[in-house]
């Protein structure tokens, strides 16, 4: 039994080991544009929602390791795809509006930044005056009717 236990202990270390080999991107590309908001704004979306959703990504120690690394990678991966305030030239004026719109809907149901990103990135909960100050900065948006959000 305790030959078994350490055999199974040495082939989870070496599978460990193995995996750290599996290269896994991790860039920021530059920035082509960033988004124009007012400097509350920017602050806030730098320090809450930047590291998934710009070319500004603070990728800590951890994310170097397997498998955390992929998941992290993935996560980004998926941000960018999703909004990318690095290619804020890419999206037409509707495309912004509806995108500000969609960003403080997210933030007001509690859905970003997400639940298991916060505690590992305290400085990312977002204040009642957070939420005051990106609910106003939406405000300021036109509205988006229902035929401007299916293009």
């Amino acid at each position: 039994m305790k030959t078994t236990l350490i055999k199974v202990i040495v082939v989870m270390g070496l599978a460990l080991v193995g995996i750290q080999l599996i290269p896994v991107t991790m860039n920021n590309p530059p920035i082509e544009e960033d988004i124009s908001a007012s400097t509350d704004v920017k602050a806030i979306l730098k320090r809450a929602c930047y590291d998934c959703h710009s070319h500004e990504t603070v990728w800590p120690g951890y994310s170097r390791v397997a498998p955390v690394s992929w998941l992290l990678a993935w996560d980004v991966a998926e941000g960018r795809e999703e909004l990318n305030f690095s290619r804020w030239n890419r999206y037409g004026e509707k495309k912004r509006n509806k995108m500000i719109k969609e960003i403080w809907e997210e933030v007001e149901e509690g859905e970003m930044p997400p639940w298991f990103y916060v505690p590992l990135h305290p400085d990312s909960q977002l204040s009642e005056q957070d939420h005051a100050v990106l609910r106003a900065w939406a405000a300021t948006v036109p509205a988006v009717s229902e035929e401007e959000n299916d293009h």
